[in-house]
C-alpha cells in the first residue's frame, strides 16, 4: 500500500476531495466549495483526533457560518464602510446599500465552488490544487484574478501554496489570508497555551478597523496584556488582534504556535511573510470558546485603504503571486 493516497467524495451533496498519509498517521480533507479545510486529523494510537474545527457537514459548508477555514481573496478581514479607492478611482463595493447594512469582508470566493485542477499522490506527498475564476469585474471591483490554492500533505505536514493572477487589463488590488479555527480538546481554550512570535499588535476599533496611521501600531512593550511572545495561557482574555513584524525561527518560517498542557497537543501555524490574527472565537454561534482562530495573512484588514500597504497589494496585469502557510502537528 503506497503511503501517500489521494481521492475524491462525497460530503452529502457537497464534494470533497482527501488527503491521506498512512504510514504518518494523517489525513485532511478539503470542500471544493470555497477551497475550505473540513479536517486534519492525526492518528493517536489507533484512535483520530481532529486538530481542524471546521464545517461538519454539508449544510454548514453551504451556509458558511463562522468562515471557517476561508479562503480570502482579494482581501481579507474587512474594508472599512465597504468603499476604497485605488489608481486614483473611488469604488463601492455595496452600491445602494447604506447605515449597518454596509458590509465587505473576507473576499469574493466563499461561495465560489472550486474546479479540481490536479489530484495526485507519491511515495512523499498527497496534493490537490483546486481554482477558480470567480473574482471577476463587479460593483467596487473592475478587476480579473484568477486563483489557484495548492494543499499539500506530506510529513512535515499540512502546506498551502496560493497563486494570484491579474488576468485583467489594469493594475488590481489583491492579497491573501486564510481563515482556519483549530481545536487541541474538547475543552474551552482558556487553559490552551499560545506563543505569537510579534513585536507589535494593531490597534482597531470597535468595527475591527485598524486605526488611521501610526495609531494603529503598538509596540508589544506597551501592550503587556496582549503579549504572548513567550508562551503563555489564554485564560479569560478576549482575543480578536492582529500581530505583525513577526521573527522568523531558523528556517525562515514564521510560526504562531498552540498547546494544550492538559492533553500534550500542540501544533504551529506558518508562514512565510506578513501577520498573524488570532480569535478565541467568543461571538461565534456554534461552540464558542472551543477553537482558536490562527489566521495567516499577506496584509492587515482594511489593506485597501492603507497607504503603506498600497505597494504590497499591487498586482500588475499579467502578474502573478504567491504565498505559503501551512500547518504542523507537533509531536511530544
Amino acid at each position: 500500500m503506497p503511503r501517500f493516497l489521494a481521492a475524491e467524495a462525497m460530503l452529502g451533496t457537497q464534494p470533497v476531495v482527501q488527503l491521506e498519509d498512512a504510514e504518518g498517521g494523517r489525513r485532511a480533507r478539503i470542500a471544493r466549495l470555497g477551497a475550505v479545510l473540513l479536517n486534519f486529523e492525526a492518528d493517536e494510537g489507533g484512535a483520530w483526533f481532529d486538530y481542524a474545527d471546521g464545517y461538519r457537514d454539508d449544510a454548514e459548508i453551504v451556509t458558511r457560518s463562522g468562515s471557517r477555514f476561508a479562503i480570502m481573496v482579494p482581501f481579507g478581514g474587512r474594508i472599512a464602510d465597504a468603499r476604497y479607492s485605488f489608481g486614483g478611482q473611488p469604488q463601492d463595493l455595496q452600491p445602494g446599500v447604506v447605515g449597518g447594512a454596509r458590509a465587505s469582508r473576507h473576499g469574493f470566493v466563499r461561495g465560489a465552488t472550486f474546479e479540481l485542477a490536479a489530484l495526485a499522490a507519491d511515495a512523499e506527498r498527497a496534493r490537490v490544487t483546486l481554482t477558480t475564476d470567480a473574482i471577476r469585474p463587479q460593483p467596487g471591483y473592475p478587476h480579473a484574478i484568477d486563483l489557484a490554492v495548492t494543499f499539500t500533505l506530506d510529513a512535515t505536514g499540512l502546506t498551502l501554496d496560493v497563486a494570484m493572477r491579474n488576468v485583467g487589463d489594469s493594475a488590481a488590488p489583491c492579497f491573501f489570508g486564510w481563515h482556519p479555527y483549530f481545536r487541541l480538546a474538547d475543552a474551552l481554550v482558556d487553559g490552551w497555551e499560545l506563543q505569537i512570535p510579534a513585536e507589535r499588535l494593531i490597534r482597531t476599533d470597535a468595527d475591527l478597523i485598524a486605526l488611521l496611521g501610526a495609531a494603529a501600531y503598538v509596540a508589544l512593550d506597551d501592550a503587556p496584556a496582549m503579549d504572548f511572545r513567550e508562551p503563555r495561557a489564554i485564560a479569560d482574555l478576549i482575543i480578536d488582534q492582529s500581530y505583525d513584524v513577526l521573527q522568523p525561527d531558523t528556517d525562515g518560517r514564521l510560526r504562531t504556535r498552540l498547546r494544550d498542557p492538559a492533553s500534550g497537543r500542540a501544533l504551529a501555524v506558518w508562514q512565510e511573510r506578513g501577520l498573524i490574527h488570532a480569535f478565541t472565537a467568543d461571538t461565534i454561534s456554534r461552540d464558542r470558546r472551543r477553537a482558536v482562530a490562527l489566521e495567516p495573512m499577506e496584509c492587515m484588514a482594511n489593506a485597501f485603504n492603507r497607504p503603506e500597504c498600497a505597494e504590497a497589494i499591487r498586482l500588475e496585469p499579467g502578474a502573478e503571486r504567491r504565498y505559503r502557510c501551512g500547518v504542523e502537528i507537533v509531536v511530544p
